[in-house]
């Protein structure tokens, strides 16, 4: 005689109260509202600030010239001012070289480092450790090595090159300077993407890559079929920091050219410190200052609605 089996079923639910959710959701403003409290301070309520600057003469000190308001008339004059379209189109030219080429040596690095090779913490720490290094001692390390009398990469491309080349005035030439400058951003930076990229693949799942081997997939089908598409919304970020980081370009260029020479290496944000510090035009420069965070929004805009539709992918 068998015995039938009691089947037990939970057929208790979560009580479906609207007070829960509005718990969860008053926990969740708890947590953010820090964040959001010093991005009100420190970033919504400046920039509003800079707005009324940007309709006014405001300057720096006070003086027989009262602070007046002038309507459009600093957007005007912006229009004209050939200053502001070189820095401009210097800020262009080095985030074009700048993200894709610091953004592709990263991914390369992060591959080469991601090897369960003796030695491999050591390579890790020494592309790292530019990072951890403030901007200014980089600078100003780099403009030795950039100086034309007793410079190493003079020296060294002398040697290579058996004397026929060089030297070079990095720093004083308006073809030479910004790569210059780019060359030492490059190199500074790289490191914060190669650690980007490497956590993320150390978080891809090993099954993957021993799938794509069953297959009889190689080493380079692999990275591109199972690790890029793995790294695709990090590489998007790396992206949107990458293209922050270089419209953000300052202390090189203070420390290194003051902007010089010839303008080749001014910058908009450099631009923006010298009216504001230097002239003590307040006024003009929150004006350029609210252009160039629209002009950096247009270019992250893309960039945020192609997260956005992989996001909606995935789901």
């Amino acid at each position: 005689m068998s015995i039938p089996m009691r089947t037990t079923t939970n057929t208790r639910a979560r009580p479906k109260n609207p007070g829960w959710r509005r718990k969860d959701n008053y926990a969740a403003l708890a947590f953010v509202a820090p964040a959001l409290i010093l991005l009100l301070i420190f970033l919504v309520v400046p920039f509003f600030i800079a707005i009324y600057y940007s309709l006014t003469n405001a300057r720096l000190v006070s003086g027989p010239l009262h602070t007046n308001f002038v309507g459009l008339g600093n957007y005007i004059q912006m229009l004209g001012d050939e200053s502001f379209h070189q820095a401009l189109f210097n800020n262009s030219l080095f985030g074009i070289v700048m993200v894709p080429v610091q953004t592709g040596l990263a991914l390369f690095l992060a591959v080469l480092v991601n090897q369960k090779l003796r030695g491999m913490a050591l390579f890790r720490t020494i592309y790292f450790s530019p990072i951890v290094t403030p901007l200014v001692v980089v600078a100003v390390v780099w403009s030795f090595l950039y100086n034309p009398g007793q410079g190493l990469i003079n020296e060294f491309i002398e040697t290579i090159s058996f004397g026929h080349l060089g030297p070079y005035n990095w720093l004083s030439n308006p073809a030479l300077a910004l790569p210059a400058i780019m060359l030492l951003s490059i190199w500074q930076g790289v490191g914060f993407q190669m650690v980007v990229y490497l956590a993320a693949m150390q978080g891809i799942p090993e099954s993957l890559y021993e799938a794509a081997r069953v297959d009889g997939a190689g080493r380079s089908r692999q990275f591109w079929h199972v690790t890029l598409p793995q790294l695709r919304n990090t590489i998007i970020f790396v992206l949107i920091a990458t293209t922050i980081l270089s419209f953000k370009l300052y202390t090189q260029v203070e420390v290194m050219t003051q902007g010089g020479p010839e303008n080749a290496t001014e910058t908009v944000v450099w631009y923006i410190v010298h009216q504001s510090i230097h002239d003590v035009r307040v006024g003009y420069a929150s004006a350029i200052a609210v252009i160039f965070f629209l002009i950096l929004l247009i270019r992250v805009i893309p960039i945020l609605r192609s997260v956005n539709l992989n996001i909606e992918r995935d789901l």
